[in-house]
């Protein structure tokens, strides 16, 4: 069962029957009306003309026994030029036609599948892999055009068929009913491989994501892995995995190839009874020589549809997998529920958490009838324990996460009857580990306003510390922050996402301080833009630096997701609770008091020395 690791449904995957995935995919495709009439119009014809070329060649056969043969014969092979040329150009219109619109319809199914992944919240991130989903965006969009390509030539020769079976029902009704009589051979044969094909393409295809998964993951953690010298033990688990998808398939070539083999012997078997019976008929003269030909030839060419769809069946149901799964990403649900979309008008910043009870997890609640209110204005400092509900607190207000009880309150209003993007634009965000696109630092900081001028931008940019910080950098706001701000120090990270911020001009500061130390210069440059930031909005600060924790109008203690203390430093330390045994852990050695105390220390110890 190792083989199978890894390849179980995600959480919201679904399962669709063929039919209603069908008519779905036929939505996609009646945008382009006119273009597919021409598809079919096309495929038509050259089902006409296709059926009539055996039609033809028994009527040569036919006309070999006749006095003017060799008139017959010329004008026979015209017809069968005429035919060859006509269904060259119907085959290049309709392939013509059927790749543009499938193009379309591919390049339409994959924004949607995008467009559903952007909308998702971010409790759906914590349960699925981004790899994963990368791969239904791409390889699953890209493998229903090519099995739709393939079925198109499927679709064309049963209309051949039906074309070719009237012809033949003209010829000899008997016959024909022998030949019918075959056909469910082939059917339940190619029914047999249904469920099986269905399952291992799906296990295919969940293999495939999971190699994807890893090699993201891979990459983008790759300094990690050389820092600790792992590139060895990654590889490793790489191969694994596209091992495991290698067999996977393996097995899925197994089945397509075991398809073809057995109703190859069907058909053979199908040709001998047509022959033999044919003859007999042709021998009594029930059935002409050209006759009993035009049902030889038949034979594989009735047959041929039908081989396809069963040798193709496998890659039939792979493009059904991979539309349901792409499917799957459309339609998942999110936590986050709106009770209605009403614009919140100008926020002041009023923030009331009114007994919230939240968790990740049911049975593990993070939040218990939480109370809490901070005024316009105000900004708190939230401190604690890792696990205490910190970044939880920040998360909820935000709205990434549902909260099971309670209400939150904004300005007054409940912030699930909120029309959630004309909520957050209100809200100003800096997490911890600052996120960078590539490209400039001034495209980095406009992304929070996009329509802002370079002047704008420039005003801000020189407000903190006269633009000190650009002259360390080679192109000032134009240098190149490289993949993730790559190029630029923690420090400057944080502080382009500040500036990002301080564009915005946001109701609700919300700022999870990066833990990375960052040195004197950086962190006064930090400060000051965060000084203009509080200045203007009301603030959540979740503190990892002392002077963070001071510039905040109230500190919040908290300790399993409950207030535990709260007030100003001054306060909290005098009382000499929770708060200052965290001063005392964390934040006390960044003081300059401590500072100046140990460099006297030090200077006392040199000298006894």
């Amino acid at each position: 069962m190792g083989m199978m690791r890894g390849l179980d449904a995600d959480k919201y995957d679904r399962q669709y029957s063929d039919k209603y995935l069908i008519r779905r995919i036929a939505n996609y495709f009646g945008k382009y009306r006119r273009q597919v009439i021409g598809i079919l119009f096309a495929f038509g014809l050259l089902a006409v003309v296709a059926a009539l070329r055996p039609v033809l060649v028994a009527a040569a056969v036919a006309g070999l026994a006749e006095q003017d043969s060799g008139v017959t014969l010329k004008w026979i092979v015209i017809v069968l030029v005429i035919a060859a040329a006509t269904e060259y150009g119907m085959n290049w219109m309709r392939r013509r036609l059927l790749t543009r619109v499938l193009g379309n319809v591919v390049a339409q199914l994959r924004k949607d599948a995008f467009e559903a992944a952007v909308a998702r919240d971010l409790a759906f991130y914590d349960e699925n892999k981004s790899g994963k989903i990368v791969s239904r965006i791409t390889g699953d969009t890209q493998e229903f055009g090519d099995v739709v390509l393939v079925s198109s030539d499927v679709i064309s020769q049963f209309m051949q068929v039906f074309i070719l079976l009237a012809v033949m029902l003209s010829q000899s009704w008997v016959l024909t009913l022998i030949l019918l009589a075959t056909t469910p051979m082939v059917m339940i044969a190619g029914l047999a491989f249904r469920r099986l094909a269905r399952y291992v393409t799906r296990q295919g295809a969940r293999a495939m994501a999971n190699v994807n998964d890893i090699i993201q993951e891979t990459v983008t953690g790759i300094s990690v892995a050389k820092n600790f010298r792992r590139e060895a033990m990654i590889y490793d688990e790489f191969v694994d995995i596209n091992t495991q998808s290698y067999r996977i398939n393996l097995r899925r070539g197994f089945v397509l190839a075991l398809i073809f083999p057995s109703l190859s012997i069907l058909s053979g078997i199908a040709t001998g009874v047509i022959v033999y019976f044919g003859a007999q008929l042709a021998v009594v003269g029930t059935v002409s020589i050209g006759g009993w030909f035009l049902f030889v030839q038949g034979v594989d060419r009735f047959w041929f549809p039908f081989m396809n769809l069963a040798s193709f069946w496998s890659q039939f149901q792979q493009g059904l997998s991979a539309t349901e799964r792409v499917f799957a990403l459309i339609d998942a649900d999110n936590t986050i529920q709106q009770t209605d979309h009403r614009a919140p008008g100008k926020l002041t910043g009023h923030v009331v958490f009114d007994d919230v009870t939240f968790g990740y997890k049911a049975d593990e609640m993070v939040l218990k009838n939480f109370n809490l209110e901070i005024q316009p204005g105000e900004s708190i400092a939230f401190v604690g324990h890792t696990g205490a509900g910190k970044s939880t607190i920040a998360k909820l207000i935000t709205r990434f996460y549902e909260f099971q009880g309670g209400q939150i309150l904004v300005d007054g209003q409940d912030i699930r009857s909120f029309d959630l993007q004309a909520y957050r634009s209100q809200l100003g965000i800096v997490p911890q580990a600052p996120f960078l696109f590539s490209g400039t630092i001034i495209e980095n900081i406009r992304y929070s306003k996009p329509e802002a001028t370079d002047a704008e931008i420039e005003e801000i940019a020189y407000s903190i510390g006269d633009g000190e910080w650009l002259d360390t950098l080679p192109d000032g706001l134009h240098s190149d922050v490289g993949e993730r701000g790559a190029r630029l120090s923690m420090g400057q990270r944080q502080l382009v996402s500040l500036l990002r911020v301080l564009l915005q001009k946001p109701a609700i500061f919300i700022l999870d301080e990066a833990t990375a130390s960052i040195d004197p210069f950086t962190e006064m440059q930090i400060q000051e833009a965060l000084d203009m930031i509080l200045a203007r909005s009301s603030s959540i600060l979740i503190a990892h630096r002392l002077s963070t924790v001071r510039s905040a109008d109230r500190i919040i203690v908290l300790r399993e997701g409950e207030i535990i203390e709260e007030g100003n430093h001054e306060a909290l330390m005098a009382q000499g609770g929770h708060y200052a045994e965290l001063y005392n852990t964390y934040f006390r050695h960044q003081s300059l008091d401590y500072i100046e105390n140990a460099r006297d220390m030090f200077k006392e110890k040199a000298a006894g020395d």
